[in-house]
């Protein structure tokens, strides 16, 4: 998860010179109303490049060309699409000293909650792969319906084994799917092992009548692992509704935003660390843990790489998971409907940079016109705001801040192990949220997944977080209502690098400009670099670049990695919120990215994969 290339073909120098060679479209797009947003970072394997589409369509392109070369069609249904469809990666796998059918695989995960193995060579399935090819990952699930229990993210395999996760769609319902994480056999698809927290000890299917623990924390995420350790590193989230707690398990208080490392051979707990006491925020773990050898007075370290919705980077000995950083506990505020249950500190890390903001203040409501910052200052009083990790409450909206969307996300960061430089791209985006009492919920229609009529659609903005006392009222990116601006002054994102082993920032900017942006909606067209919210990463190269989309603005930049200058950028036909990747072809380096738009960010929807190299 280094997101890290060896190839210098591309240099700050020549990078002007890049242009589009080659644009692949899948023909994934949505049909109607169809959430769609494909993060696909594809993989390049021999002269191949292997990509997935929004609904997990496998397809292997001439990597030099970019032509077809075989498609696989799994036939997920359009139902099966959770927040959106998306495909995040795939997983490959090669046998040792074999060769023939399946010897080298491809492994992926659908909507629907399969595990699918395909040759690499032809796209075939491996017929010695559970059934035909496909393991059913709804054994032990128990009650779901199509879109609850959903994996976006690949497998992660380690030692032979494909470590399988699910997105769990939030705050539906107390009594949702369980979070287990299991390990299949990456040849048989035999299922070696299952973590169930709510099970300790029980690493099988449950047995007959009873299911996985639900409600349980789960990963959506995408995990790392390290073969020669044995572990895979998987970011948890919250449990089951995520704005309220109190049902939750002594295991799930443990494990929830807790990054927890796995033996692969076992599935037994090495070690975990909690991120975030008691989470009622949302502030799940949503960006992978990147492997480095971390500089230390003693020697480099076998460590991870954690950054955090809060704008904080958790770093550890992976081994063990003792933390390489300093951090204390400090008082938060306290209060809300759970007073009784909230803990009364939370984790800051000390002595290594991050890119958290000043809390908010009145001043920092902003607007295009005096009207716009006039109903967000009173907005802003109307709330209930203590800084970061200010309560839920129902009497009064209260603001979050970072928001849910804040820090980093499933871009994760980047490291040049030669530089010993990361490079991290970040949101600044506020919400204002408000708990609904259960009878006043139930009165507005706000009805979980499992329960909705044939064509009923919950509120806007509503989750129903069933069989609790709230439902939930969110307000992401916390808009004026006459223009729909952001209710708090820009930037809104941006990107850092900064010195592992000095611990020092080397340069920190907005990343993003207005040109797709404005009032009402529409696109101001203008270059201003107000620094947009962002999802997915970045890759940066030996030559000293960093490759990154992310931004609202549809422009993919190259940025030098000594001075953060944009030295190159290009306008994508759809969103770019998807890790770019740098790969080799016939003696030549290209550079590929994803434009699938993001629903949620409001950028173009596409099905695009554009490669672009040195004229």
């Amino acid at each position: 998860a280094r997101r890290y290339s060896t190839l210098g073909q591309i240099t700050p120098e020549n990078v002007a010179g890049l242009r589009p060679v080659w644009t692949f479209r899948t023909g994934d797009m949505p049909a109607g109303d169809e959430r769609f947003s494909n993060q696909n970072t594809p993989l390049k394997i021999g002269d191949q490049l292997l990509i997935c589409s929004a609904m997990n369509k496998v397809i292997a392109l001439d990597a030099a060309t970019g032509r077809e070369n075989w498609r696989y069609d799994p036939q997920v249904s359009t139902d099966a699409i959770p927040y959106n469809a998306t495909c995040r990666g795939l997983a490959y796998h090669a046998a040792p000293q074999a060769d023939g059918v399946c010897a080298q695989r491809v492994l992926m995960n659908t909507l629907d909650a399969r595990l699918i193995a395909l040759d690499v060579r032809t796209g075939q399935p491996c017929a010695d792969f559970g059934q035909g090819g496909s393991v059913d990952l709804t054994q032990g699930i128990g009650h779901t319906v199509p879109g609850w229990y959903a994996p976006t993210s690949p497998p992660t395999v380690v030692r032979n084994v494909a470590v399988v996760h699910s997105q769990v769609r939030d705050n539906q319902r107390r009594d949702a799917p369980s979070g287990v994480v299991r390990g299949y056999d990456v040849q048989s698809g035999a299922l070696l092992w299952a973590w169930d927290m709510g099970r300790p000890g029980e690493k099988g299917l449950p047995p007959e009548g009873e299911t996985y623990t639900r409600g349980t924390p789960n990963v959506w995420t995408i995990a790392s692992g390290d073969d020669a350790l044995g572990q895979v590193y998987l970011p948890l989230g919250n449990s089951a509704v995520d704005y309220w707690g109190s049902l939750r398990s002594e295991a799930e208080n443990t494990y929830s935003t807790a990054l927890v490392a796995l033996d692969v051979t076992t599935g037994d707990v090495v070690w975990h660390y909690q991120t975030v006491h008691y989470d009622v925020w949302d502030y799940d773990l949503g960006s992978q843990g990147t492997l480095v050898d971390f500089p230390t007075q003693d020697g480099p370290v076998p460590a991870l790489i954690l950054p955090t919705k809060q704008g904080m980077f958790w770093i550890f000995d992976r081994r063990t998971g003792a933390l390489l950083v300093e951090t204390e506990e400090r008082p938060v505020p306290q209060g809300g409907v759970e007073p009784d249950r909230l803990s009364p500190t939370q984790p800051f890390v000390t002595d290594f940079p991050n890119v958290l903001k000043p809390d908010l203040q009145e001043r920092h409501m902003w607007g295009t016109t005096p009207l716009d910052q006039l109903w967000c200052r009173i907005e802003f009083r109307r709330s209930d705001y203590r800084g970061m990790y200010t309560p839920p409450s129902a009497e009064r909206p209260w603001i979050q801040f970072p928001g849910y969307n804040g820090g980093s996300d499933w871009g994760g960061v980047a490291v040049d192990p030669a530089r010993g430089i990361m490079v991290a791209n970040y949101n600044i985006t506020a919400n204002r949220n408000q708990l609904i009492p259960r009878e006043k919920a139930d009165a507005l229609g706000a009805a979980p997944i499992d329960q909705l009529e044939p064509g009923q659609e919950t509120p806007e903005n509503i989750n129903p977080q069933g069989d609790t006392p709230w439902a939930i009222r969110l307000n992401p990116g916390w808009r004026a209502p006459l223009t729909g601006v952001l209710c708090t002054q820009p930037p809104y994102g941006g990107i850092t690098a900064i010195d592992l082993r000095t611990r020092q920032v080397l340069w920190d900017r907005p990343l993003g400009t207005a040109r797709r942006n404005g009032p009402f909606g529409l696109p101001s067209m203008l270059p201003f670099d107000i620094g947009t919210p962002n999802n997915g990463g970045s890759v940066v190269t030996a030559s000293g670049l960093v490759f990154v989309a992310a931004a609202t603005d549809d422009l993919i930049r190259a940025i030098d990695i000594r001075s953060g200058n944009v030295l190159w950028q290009d306008v994508l036909p759809a969103g770019g919120q998807a890790g770019p990747m740098v790969y080799e072809a016939g003696g030549r380096q290209f550079l590929v990215i994803n434009a699938g738009g993001h629903d949620f960010m409001e950028t173009a929807i596409g099905d695009y994969f554009v490669a672009y190299a040195l004229e």
